[in-house]
């Protein structure tokens, strides 16, 4: 199985002090909260429709959208190709921005069915081959951005691929790592970087299994504690806060987290 090539349109090294801290936040949260088995889908295309609708939106609302495709009958790429677009609209509403995403979800299945015989098995041997074409090819299609291309080849096609999204940078920003300006390639390189012991030693698979519950727990953490309203009183990762960060205010003291 081939990795996908590390993120390297920055010409900045991640900063290696900074990367072991990363490590230990992985270490600490899945010692803390142990594996979140994401992504929540029956299958891998059913991985691939939820990316597309989680743009912008709860994923609660995306669960009711999946819903609604799975009662009409339509969560496959026959279903997707055949179904006209504005019923495909009123069933995806629940995800908001109803128009680009059902127009990107019919393109997506014709995608699969004009180079993949319409098979998700067929896209994943070809991105464990060789990930990097496949994400310039998810790349090129509309309404995917590196989030949802990187998200489709960890969790639907089983590549390594660090998905970097709001969570992650919050913490990384609030937490002295990066700067609030640092671009999507500079949290996927430091993110890479924590795990860099484990690319070198381990499987693709098995490196593809660290990015997975990486990603979740900052999506845990996220969730609990690092909002747009950061809550850091009882988080985990409060011990990591920069000295001089007026948010240690209002996070516990190290001395009563848990080891």
């Amino acid at each position: 199985m081939a990795r996908l090539q590390p993120a390297q349109q920055t010409s900045d090294r991640p900063d290696t002090r900074a990367a072991r801290r990363v490590r230990r936040m992985y270490d600490r949260l899945a010692s803390l909260w142990g594996a979140q088995q994401w992504w929540p889908a029956e299958d891998s295309f059913e991985v691939v429709i939820g990316a597309f609708l989680t743009q912008n939106t709860a994923w609660k609302s995306v669960q009711r959208s999946i819903a609604n495709l799975k009662a009409r009958g339509v969560l496959s790429v026959a279903g997707l190709l055949s179904i006209p677009e504005d019923e495909l609209r009123v069933l995806i509403r629940p995800s908001g921005f109803m128009l680009r995403k059902a127009a990107a979800l019919k393109t997506f299945a014709s995608f699969l069915d004009a180079h993949y015989s319409g098979r998700m098995e067929n896209l994943a041997r070809a991105a464990q081959r060789d990930a990097t074409p496949i994400r310039d090819r998810l790349l090129a299609l509309p309404a995917v951005g590196p989030e949802t291309s990187d998200a489709i080849l960890l969790y639907a096609l089983e590549v390594p691929a660090m998905v970097v999204d709001e969570y992650m940078r919050r913490v990384f920003t609030r937490h002295g790592l990066l700067p609030e300006k640092a671009k999507y390639t500079n949290h996927q390189s430091l993110a890479e970087h924590a795990f860099a012991a484990d690319a070198a030693s381990e499987s693709p698979a098995a490196l593809a299994g660290h990015y997975n519950e990486f990603h979740a727990l900052m999506v845990q953490i996220g969730k609990l504690h690092c909002g747009r309203t950061p809550r850091c009183t009882g988080c985990p990762l409060a011990y990591d806060l920069p000295k001089e960060s007026p948010l240690r205010a209002g996070s516990a003291p190290p001395h009563t987290l848990k080891p």
